[in-house]
């Protein structure tokens, strides 16, 4: 780029270096904003007869081009792309979704000189009509050679975040006590459902039962025949592991284990298991408190029927200290 101070009456098409103010300090015109024949007059009305100015050289991109570029490439899912002011592009969602990030790859493209991009967490809710990432270009310009090699590698590698949609998802809860369910529908249904409001699901269906290997596997089962995106099992109990009531009743229904222990607080105790392609998590203790807690993490990505591993659960260490 080369900047410049030119006649405003030459400045048509050249791309503006600083804002510039009416004389009474209201903004006429943003910095990088492309100067039109209209400006030229309305600038000349404001006594304005010489501006700073730069132009695009060979192998430049100019910073909407740039951003819209990339924008394209970093998402996949429910979303739009909006362009704002000052060489940003804005990635907003067009209904209610997880986001999924690649922590790697977006640390990588961040990196770079030219381009930034700025997302929302990891496992995030976000409703329709929220904004989840902005790209930010270098002021003005971008080299092609540049924007070339970060697109080839989003391409390749990417994309960098999924806003993926919770369609029609559905919660099926287990009650379980040690002498009787119904006690623990009565101390966790309430909280459950402002729970379940804050992510826009309804509970589907729901059972209350002793917490016996037997009966909790006979539960679960009868739960599991409804399909529901997901099974929480809504305890009294703290389990020791996945040897106590409420793993040997998982193993018995076909559940596989996934994750026992959470590197979050609150719900450190949390077990994840998968029957087939549905998940089921207990997570005793968090159904007390509308509080964050695990449960408020975990909800999201397996609304949006992600399947959540091992290693990503172990990733919410960093973060995980919620109260």
């Amino acid at each position: 780029m080369k900047a410049q101070t030119v006649d405003v009456r030459e400045s048509s098409g050249r791309i503006l270096c600083c804002t510039v103010f009416r004389s009474g300090g209201k903004k006429l015109l943003a910095k990088g904003h492309i100067i039109s024949e209209d400006d030229i007059r309305v600038l000349e009305s404001e006594g304005m007869d010489r501006i700073w100015v730069t132009e695009l050289e060979d192998g430049e991109v100019g910073e909407d081009d740039a951003v819209c570029s990339i924008a394209s490439e970093i998402a996949c899912g429910c979303y739009e792309v909006k362009l704002s002011a000052g060489g940003r592009a804005n990635l907003v969602a067009t209904e209610n979704c997880c986001v999924l990030v690649d922590d790697d790859l977006l640390k990588q493209v961040n990196c770079t000189a030219s381009v930034v991009i700025a997302t929302s967490l990891n496992f995030s809710y976000a409703i329709a009509g929220q904004r989840i990432a902005t790209v930010k270009s270098a002021p003005f310009a971008v080299a092609q050679s540049d924007l070339d090699g970060l697109v080839a590698m989003l391409k390749d590698r990417g994309p960098i975040m999924q806003a993926r949609p919770m369609r029609g998802s559905s919660v099926a809860v287990l009650y379980s006590d040690p002498l009787n369910g119904d006690r623990a529908r009565q101390m966790f249904e309430n909280i459950m459902r402002q729970r379940f409001e804050r992510f826009g699901v309804a509970t589907g269906s729901s059972l209350a039962c002793v917490e016996e290997e037997g009966a909790v596997a006979r539960s679960l089962a009868t739960l599991l025949r409804s399909r529901p995106s997901l099974v929480l099992v809504a305890s009294t109990t703290a389990p020791a592991g996945p040897e106590d009531v409420v793993g040997r009743a998982l193993a018995r229904v076909g559940g596989q284990l996934e994750r026992f222990l959470a590197p979050v607080e609150p719900g450190n105790l949390m077990m994840l298991a998968y029957k087939d392609d549905i998940p089921i998590v207990s997570a005793p203790g968090c159904f007390r408190s509308a509080k964050p807690n695990v449960v408020d993490l975990m909800l999201p990505p397996l609304l949006a029927r992600y399947r959540v591993s091992t290693w990503e659960v172990a990733c919410l260490g960093h973060g995980g200290l919620l109260g």
